[in-house]
């Protein structure tokens, strides 16, 4: 008798909007970010304690994940995930280098960051939504991983996706079409746009739930010429497809 194999969630909808490509691990230089206390504002202003387990997606070269490790202390546990191989590694290589035995290092994909359930007191996403190419299933596959008084950290830049950045009511929409509520959101000049928190409320939508938020395709920007040539801005309607 064959065995009735799970069915895949999804299908999902696409995101209304251009994706930043990876060009980088580093998003600055960590001398120039702690000139300008970048990671103890956030830590501040997330709430992280001794003894958090915090996961740090889009991880890079570590810049948060070395701090937070500091941070959450020996009684704390920090997940540094990354989707590049290569990146995922030299990370590893320097937690191993700075004998960091609260740190774990895993490998990620594109539409799902694969932790564990019910484990993590915050998520930081810091210079890297803007570069998920299916923000739903992303989003979608991230609840479970959220502890009850859990919270989602993002950073990131006050432009349009294309440019590296994420709009606010963008950003607001996509996490609010995947049942997340937004907790606070403040600019953040020291790391170049903004800091917004978001905790996950009521039941997981299924996936066929999800409705999309559109953009005015009249003011959405044609891609530049390079990456930082913003020739353009579109608009956020707040509202999903019918």
């Amino acid at each position: 008798m064959l065995k009735n194999e799970p069915k895949d969630p999804g299908p999902f909808p696409a995101a209304d909007r251009p994706v930043a490509h990876i060009v980088s691990s580093r998003w600055s230089n960590e001398e120039a970010r702690d000139r300008l206390n970048e990671a103890g504002t956030v830590m501040t202003r997330a709430a992280i304690t001794p003894g958090m387990t915090v996961a740090d997606i889009g991880a890079g070269e570590g810049y948060y994940t070395m701090r937070l490790a500091q941070k959450v202390g020996e009684e704390g546990r920090v997940l540094a995930q990354d989707v590049v191989p290569s990146v995922r590694d030299a990370l590893a290589e320097r937690v191993a280098r700075g004998r960091l035995d609260n740190v774990s290092v895993k490998l990620g994909a594109p539409a799902d960051p694969k932790l564990p359930e019910a484990s993590f007191d915050r998520i930081f996403m810091v210079h890297m939504y803007h570069e998920i190419e299916q923000p739903y299933e992303f989003l979608w596959r991230m609840r479970p991983a959220l502890r009850p008084d859990g919270l989602v950290v993002v950073v990131d830049a006050n432009r349009t996706t294309v440019n590296h950045g994420t709009p606010p009511a963008l950003l607001r929409c996509e996490f609010a079409a995947v049942g997340y509520e937004l907790v606070t959101m403040t600019p953040m000049p020291s790391a170049g746009g903004y800091f917004a928190t978001f905790r996950a409320t009521g039941q997981r939508p299924e996936p066929e739930a999800i409705r999309p938020c559109r953009l005015d395709q009249s003011q959405q920007p044609p891609r530049p010429k390079a990456d930082n040539a913003v020739t353009g801005q579109h608009e956020m309607v707040d509202k999903p497809d019918p």
